[in-house]
């Protein structure tokens, strides 16, 4: 068969780095117990595998409100370009890692079912895909090796066969308990305190049952059965039902505990004679696939309360138990997920508390911090992900920071907004707040991102404008906040009008803060001469010089030393609310400031204070802008000389900014309305 010379070349690259022999490896009990000796990280269980595969990917450690945290690199998802990345739910996961962390050093929590508890489109569902996905992935590297065994046996029809142990067992489980445990002692010996190999699980009923045939076959000689075992690699794949389960609940009268733990091959009773031969029953319930990995269970307590009372064996004792069989051992992650009234249902049932007791709850709220609220956004309708349209700067942002703010509790200080809240939440610094502030803001609302707006919704509605026939060759702010608003009245979560009110006025608030910073960059755009600036800051920066040192200012072109301008400093330190009364603070602020960069080495420039920055080019903006017109947009009365300043405005906001022909054109004219009601006040800080 010949292939196209470019196939060719990714037919072979593949058979070299598919690494097949080394995932297909096949030995005797002998070299595997050498294996084992010489690597002792493949007789992990699965909780000690699945923190070691969460910190194989490394950790950053960082600093938030004065708290050292953790970031775990996998749930960036890195393996799949951030398909499936997690963000801004970094005190949820830490606490998640932790959990399996205890469990790894047989601390207690590997014996509780884990319940991942949240409101609809929080993460959850993703987070335990990153986690089976993770585990599918580290099983094929050397690090995350797993293996397991197979029978060797003779079939009267069909000669000799490999029958696999139906629940993927560590192949140590075939050595005696005692022979087992000693061998034990002395790897965790060598192992020095890292973490505690233990195995005290018996085999499955099918190869307990092969295993006494065997022995009674050669008289109990149990090298002569070890000839019978063939151990073999692992590799743990959801689709192929091997190392990972997933369950989710069906209709109530259809549920069968024999999903979860097998059932009788009717067709096999004729040949063994018996329903309760291990080899007429098939080990393929989801306890019995998700053996050595994990088993997610979907929704969980939306379960038949029989499945529930199946987890409480499997979590406590890691045992289940499989029609007409005894109670058969298990080492698999039990994970659920489930929404909050499910979650009530289960504290108000007082039947349930054995399993309250026996389940730890995680709590994955929304976000509430709106550049991780961006990223999920950025990451689904990003340049490369949607063609021949394009998203107008902020139109995103826009979209996220509404969904934020309906997750938020109204801060209990007076002199807060809830937008200064989010800010706050989000890194930016306001006068009179503190990170400790910020801390106990944070502290005082319990149950804030536990209601809200979901993802999804945002999701849907920014496909809406995609398609939308008002949206031609550019999507902004206003098609999607609109379609937001619009969608209201259809919302299946949005129970009461009092919700629908505080969405809407949520959503006033959101286009107000985009008609600020819509001023802003227009400001920017209008004031963009770099030199103007210098000058106006270097001018601002002599007078209060000369003004805190009680000096008087030389002037450039009469060559007297005069009083400092006091208008000019006003006019500037106005522009960012600066009142009359801490004038003088600031002023000297400004200059401990540029004391502070003299004594390191550094320079001052007028970019290194945002707020100075800001009033500079607002001052900048307001002596400019007579001299563009921009009202003149709205009059659509243009003559030449205007009409040239503002066609270099808009190629600054193509150029410094990321708008296109369309966006940039809108916005003008959205800005230039905007002057033309009177409408100057400045933008709030």
């Amino acid at each position: 068969m010949s292939y196209q010379p470019e196939i060719q070349t990714l037919i072979d690259q593949y058979t070299r780095d598919s690494a097949f022999q080394e995932h297909h490896w096949e030995g005797t009990m002998a070299e595997y117990l050498e294996k084992a000796t010489q690597s002792p990280e493949i007789l992990r269980n699965a909780f000690q595998r699945i923190y070691d595969m969460i910190i194989s990917y490394g950790v950053e450690e960082y600093t938030e409100n004065k708290e050292k945290l953790s970031r775990y690199k996998f749930f960036s998802d890195p393996n799949n370009s951030g398909e499936d990345a997690v963000y801004g739910l970094e005190r949820p996961l830490l606490h998640l890692v932790n959990i399996f962390k205890s469990a790894s050093r047989h601390y207690g929590t590997e014996r509780r079912v884990l319940l991942l508890h949240g409101p609809v489109g929080s993460a959850k569902s993703t987070i335990v895909r990153l986690l089976k996905k993770g585990l599918q992935d580290y099983s094929k590297t050397r690090e995350g090796a797993i293996y397991t065994f197979a029978w060797r046996l003779a079939d009267p029809q069909r000669g000799e066969v490999l029958e696999s142990c139906p629940m993927h067992e560590e192949p140590l489980h075939l050595l005696p308990k005692e022979i087992r445990s000693d061998f034990l002692d002395s790897i965790n010996a060598k192992l020095n305190g890292h973490y505690k190999l233990c195995m005290d699980a018996d085999l499955c009923p099918f190869c307990r049952f092969t295993f006494r045939n065997l022995m009674q076959q050669y008289s109990g000689d149990i090298k002569k059965v070890f000839n019978h075992v063939v151990i073999h690699r692992l590799i743990l794949s959801e689709q192929d039902r091997v190392g990972v389960g997933t369950f989710q609940p069906k209709d109530e009268k259809n549920q069968d505990s024999t999903e979860l733990t097998g059932d009788i091959n009717y067709r096999k009773i004729a040949t063994y004679g018996s329903d309760s031969d291990p080899r007429a029953f098939n080990f393929d319930g989801e306890f019995n696939v998700a053996n050595r990995g994990l088993i997610e269970f979907v929704e969980v307590l939306k379960l038949d309360v029989a499945f529930l009372y199946d987890l409480l064996g499997a979590s406590q004792e890691h045992v289940i138990k499989p029609k007409k069989f005894p109670q058969t051992g298990i080492d698999e992650v039990i994970i659920g997920h489930t929404n909050e009234p499910e979650y009530r249902k289960l504290q108000n049932n007082e039947f349930m508390e054995a399993l309250r007791d026996r389940t730890i709850k995680i709590d994955i709220p929304y976000i509430t911090r709106l550049s991780d609220e961006v990223k999920i956004y950025q990451k689904d309708y990003g340049a490369e992900r949607v063609q021949g349209k394009h998203i107008a700067p902020h139109t995103l942002e826009m979209a996220a920071m509404w969904a934020a703010l309906t997750r938020l509790e109204e801060p209990k200080k007076a002199n807060l907004t809830l937008l200064q809240k989010l800010k706050l939440y989000n890194g930016k610094t306001l006068p009179g707040f503190t990170e400790e502030n910020i801390k106990e803001l944070k502290d005082s609302a319990e149950r804030e991102g536990m209601e809200g707006i979901s993802p999804r919704y945002i999701q849907d509605k920014i496909s809406n404008a995609l398609v939308s026939d008002e949206a031609d060759s550019c999507v902004n702010p206003f098609t999607v906040l609109n379609m937001l608003e619009s969608g209201l009245d259809h919302h299946s979560l949005i129970t009461s009008e009092e919700q629908k009110k505080r969405c809407k006025e949520l959503l006033t608030v959101v286009k107000d803060e985009y008609a600020d910073i819509t001023k802003n960059e227009v400001q920017r755009a209008i004031c963009a001469d770099e030199e103007a600036i210098k000058r106006l800051c270097a001018n601002y920066i002599d007078n209060i010089k000369a003004y805190t040192q009680k000096e008087k200012v030389k002037n450039k072109y009469t060559g007297e030393y005069e009083e400092p301008n006091e208008q000019l400093m006003r006019s500037i330190e106005e522009k960012i609310e600066i009142p009359e009364s801490r004038k003088d603070d600031f002023r000297r602020e400004i200059m401990n400031y540029i004391g502070a960069l003299a004594v390191e080495g550094k320079v001052f420039e007028y970019t290194t204070n945002e707020r100075l920055h800001r009033a500079l080019e607002r001052k900048l903006f307001e002596d400019q802008k007579d001299t563009i017109k921009l009202t003149s947009l709205v009059s659509k009365v243009i003559d030449k000389e205007t009409q040239e300043k503002i066609d270099v405005v808009k190629h600054r906001l193509i150029k410094n900014y990321g708008y296109c022909e369309v966006c940039a054109t809108d916005v003008l004219n959205f800005v230039a309305s905007i002057f033309a009601r009177g409408d100057l006040k400045e933008s709030k800080s």
